[in-house]
């Protein structure tokens, strides 16, 4: 018997979708306010860099790692105590954003470290040799050269909290996660299980190429 579609309420649908969406776009944003700058300061106080604290570097590493290293469904459970807390519910698409963005931050820290390494430390040495600041050094020469990684940081960030989105679903987080359980395993409604996980796909595949797309605009040749 062929698969059809007469189970999906598509009102439903579009209203996941968008639930989806504004976790997406919120938790993206957070995320990257609050991990590009720890990712600039996990490069600076490195080693031979500008700002060498190796015993701040440990313990902000250490940090950064577990907070990467903890499964995003257990991060969600373990933080509904604060998600209550700041903000008010730990259900829906508010209560899903906060451990959204501590789950994402470390995540991006870390690519915003990486992507920092890569740039030319010849560079940084001709900008100190020219009197230039720490600030200036970050916002004039790290910044701007490490451009291209830092998209393709952001891109790789979006595309992950894609499927944290879905994960938050478990939890009663809303969105097309929610309503691939409701639905798709506890009513056993394929055809909607099969909508969510298709609009899902095409979500990550625009992200991703979109996000190619500014990586080869904005590469320095």
């Amino acid at each position: 018997m062929g698969l059809t579609l007469e189970n999906v309420d598509w009102s439903e649908i579009a209203e996941g979708t968008g639930a989806t969406l504004t976790m997406l776009g919120f938790s993206t944003l957070f995320a990257v306010l609050i991990g590009l700058p720890v990712g600039i300061i996990l490069f600076l106080t490195s080693r031979g860099q500008l700002l060498e604290n190796r015993a701040f570097y440990s313990i902000a590493s250490i940090v950064v790692n577990i907070l990467r290293s903890v499964p995003f469904i257990i991060l969600m459970i373990l933080l509904i105590p604060f998600t209550k807390a700041i903000v008010g519910t730990s259900l829906g698409v508010l209560g899903a954003i906060p451990p959204l963005v501590i789950g994402a931050a470390p995540f991006f820290a870390r690519l915003v470290e990486t992507s920092l390494r890569e740039v030319d430390k010849g560079v940084i040495e001709a900008a100190q040799s020219m009197g230039a600041s720490n600030w200036q050094i970050v916002w004039n020469v790290l910044l701007p050269e490490a451009r291209s990684g830092l998209i393709a940081a952001i891109t790789i960030t979006t595309v992950t909290l894609v499927s944290y989105t879905a994960m938050s679903g478990v939890i009663g987080g809303g969105g097309l996660g929610d309503l691939a359980i409701r639905y798709g395993y506890q009513r056993f409604q394929t055809d909607v299980m099969i909508v969510t996980v298709v609009i899902l796909l095409v979500l990550v595949q625009i992200l991703q190429s979109f996000g190619d797309r500014l990586v080869l605009k904005f590469s320095r040749k």
